[in-house]
């Protein structure tokens, strides 16, 4: 899953970013409330992380335009103001969640994960190909119903994979979803990570669910369905 943080306070968004990196997240960080309009129509996030006193254009405005594109979209304001007309008002404006600052990361973490679990239908929270299944929010991954450990990117990267099984993820499209936008390795890194993944959950079973498109990606489909 990918998050955006747009926080103009650059201690306080690379704290954030790591925390959420150490939980397999894909994070991309912006520090005024333009860049985050900019990023929001370029990226379809899974979650907003949203400070109020923002340069350019404020966190209460960018809020409203993001409920405009993505009324769907899990919005958690990140704040120092405390008082309960604010929190009011933003609540009213469509913010899903408001943690206020200084707050506890493993408190924003929690806060994090209920909201994906209340995200719509359409994004829902698990996946199955065949009969691989994928938690997004407990990150747990089964394979006739063998538990499968992966790390974090070897995650993300079958996360990335199974939200649209079956389509060519082309290389660059698989490091703009799984690597966020400090990633300044070269595209090898998805062969790499594939190799990985395949070890994990297709070399111990007779049906190969990860495929190779030469020249183009990789896609994950049942080989076997129509």
């Amino acid at each position: 899953m990918r998050m955006l943080v747009v926080e103009d306070d650059r201690k306080v968004a690379d704290f954030v970013a790591r925390g959420l990196r150490a939980e397999s997240f894909a994070v991309d960080v912006v520090h005024d409330g333009i860049a985050g309009e900019q990023y929001m129509l370029s990226y379809p996030y899974d979650l907003l992380i949203l400070d109020l006193m923002l340069p350019k254009l404020s966190g209460t405005a960018l809020l409203s335009e993001v409920r405009r594109m993505r009324p769907d979209l899990p919005v958690l304001i990140l704040s120092a103001r405390d008082a309960i007309s604010d929190k009011v008002r933003h609540f009213e404006a469509g913010a899903d969640d408001y943690l206020t600052k200084p707050f506890d990361l493993s408190e924003l973490i929690v806060r994090i994960k209920a909201l994906l679990r209340r995200a719509p239908i359409e994004r829902s929270a698990t996946l199955q190909v065949a009969d691989l299944q994928v938690d997004r929010v407990s990150q747990l991954v089964r394979r006739a119903d063998q538990r499968i450990e992966l790390t974090a990117k070897e995650f993300a990267l079958l996360d990335c994979l199974m939200s649209t099984p079956g389509r060519v993820m082309s290389r660059e499209m698989i490091i703009n979803s799984v690597w966020d936008q400090s990633f300044e390795g070269l595209s090898t890194i998805v062969d790499v990570y594939v190799r990985y993944l395949r070890r994990k959950i297709d070399e111990p079973f007779s049906k190969k669910l990860i495929h190779t498109v030469r020249g183009v990606g990789y896609c994950i489909r049942d080989p076997e369905a129509r």
